[in-house]
């Protein structure tokens, strides 16, 4: 059984249909990448899957139990994080305000989270002598990194990211995946949106390519960077053309 299964999924924006009978799976332990141009469906695909788009049609089931259409709240607690585009950290909130904001859905005590949000700074460790400091006075790669910590606060056992490298210099996007290939290396299964195709398969296991909310192809990375059509038409790369 998949941790995740997407069937026949359908959404839409007022006439506007976004997704397209769009079926997927996600299994325990993978980072999976979702790929496609702008306006492919994949953010919308994560918005419906966190309950914060309610599909038109089709089922999303999270082990084994269907979640389409439930409140964010509900699946948050089941145990899925959303991390949104644009990382929306709270500017008046300090980075450990922020990422003991995470923790929101959860029944613990004081001690036990502050011990949790120092775990984030081994894993973040920039964020260690930021921890003080107000949201909006971070750099673009820390706001990134402080957005992964609060959502790793949750516990989840599936982590949705939309575009963590949105705006980011090529060094701080290298660090930021190699801190999402830690996170699925401490047992977190990962469902990945980006449009940088390359960085994206470079840590994934499998990756699905949309196009205006359907399915075109799935593979793995070797297998979806060797088709030249798909690079070419897809992923950003080149078609060699024969002599």
């Amino acid at each position: 059984m998949k941790l995740l299964e997407l069937d026949a999924v359908a959404a839409a924006y007022g006439a506007v249909q976004a997704l397209q009978s769009l079926s997927l799976g996600v299994a325990k332990g993978e980072i999976v990448a979702l790929l496609g141009a702008n306006g492919a469906g994949k953010s919308t695909t994560l918005r419906a899957i966190s309950g914060l788009l309610r599909p038109t049609r089709g089922e999303i089931r999270f082990e084994g139990a269907p979640i389409a259409g439930m409140h964010p709240e509900r699946v948050v607690r089941l145990g899925i994080a959303h991390v949104p585009e644009g990382r929306r950290v709270f500017p008046g909130l300090t980075v450990r305000e922020n990422i003991l904001l995470g923790a929101s859905n959860r029944r613990a005590s004081r001690a036990q989270l502050g011990r949790e949000a120092d775990e984030m700074y081994e894993i973040f460790p920039d964020l260690l002598r930021l921890q003080g400091a107000l949201g909006w006075t971070l750099s673009g790669g820390q706001q990134q990194m402080l957005a992964l910590a609060r959502g790793l606060m949750a516990q989840p056992k599936l982590l949705l990211l939309d575009e963590p490298s949105l705006g980011l210099a090529p060094l701080i996007v290298q660090q930021v995946f190699r801190v999402i290939a830690r996170i699925r290396e401490q047992g977190t299964t990962v469902l990945l949106v980006e449009q940088n195709a390359r960085i994206a398969l470079s840590v994934a296991d499998r990756g699905y390519v949309l196009e205006t909310g359907r399915l075109v192809t799935e593979g793995s990375p070797g297998e979806l960077w060797d088709n030249e059509e798909v690079r070419a038409a897809y992923l950003g790369g080149k078609v060699t053309k024969a002599a």
